[in-house]
């Protein structure tokens, strides 16, 4: 057996996801809007699953966005290393201008979908490795009636959502997760490959501000909506 449906969600906003500054596995807690996303979301994901099991990763604020759900649903959260962000090695903590001023050549490597050596970043395909084992390992037990919530980081769920449905980790066709935002999957038919279809990308409460990344609206926010969301 198998959950019938495992839920890949990302943690809340933190001050580096606000200044454009790559994590990884620094361990950077929750900000008051990331705070605020993460108890607005979990109320958003309880109101539709009843979660089995809640498994986080071990990094701060993928814990704190687990127990925002865990306090709504009374689930307690398991944790898993496995389930951590993508190691940027020295790049970790800056921006893509920093990075391009000081890597020039190795970014040109990176965006182009390629592994730069010196950088002591963790490969895709490492990463794509250890989080399918992760999903696939904590849904074994599960039932087909059941909901698996995995709280983790936006390179580490697009590793493990390629790696699900079977393809390469290089593969770069799925959409960046917005923070506190989630994806689903549910076992394709028996003998079906891959073993997982994608019913949901990308979904948050997006009722609940006009602007996601600035927190909740206030009567003087929504007077400038347009400058603080142009798109």
């Amino acid at each position: 057996m198998t959950a019938g449906r495992v839920v890949l969600w990302r943690h809340g906003r933190t001050a580096w996801n606000a200044g454009a500054r790559l994590q990884g596995q620094s361990d950077i807690p929750l900000d008051e809007v990331g705070l605020w996303q993460a108890a607005t979301a979990a109320q958003a994901l309880a109101a539709q699953h009843r979660p089995a099991r809640i498994v986080s990763s071990d990094l701060g604020r993928a814990h704190a966005t687990a127990q925002a759900l865990a306090d709504v649903t009374g689930i307690p959260v398991q944790t898993d290393q496995r389930l951590r962000e993508r190691s940027f090695g020295v790049w970790e903590g800056l921006t893509a201008e920093e990075i391009d001023a000081g890597w020039p050549e190795e970014q040109k490597v990176w965006r182009a979908g390629g592994h730069p050596e010196g950088i002591n970043a963790e490969t895709r395909a490492t990463v794509q490795s250890r989080v399918v084992e992760a999903v696939e390992s904590h849904a074994a037990d599960l039932g087909r009636n059941d909901v698996l919530v995995v709280v983790s980081h936006g390179a580490a769920i697009g590793a493990g959502l390629t790696g699900l449905l079977g393809l390469p980790a290089e593969w770069r066709g799925l959409s960046g997760m917005a923070n506190a935002h989630w994806a689903e999957v549910v076992p394709s038919r028996r003998g079906h490959d891959p073993a997982w279809m994608v019913q949901v990308l990308n979904f948050g409460p997006v009722w609940a501000s006009s602007d996601w990344n600035s927190g909740p609206d206030t009567e003087a926010a929504t007077l400038d909506e347009e400058v603080r969301d142009p798109a």
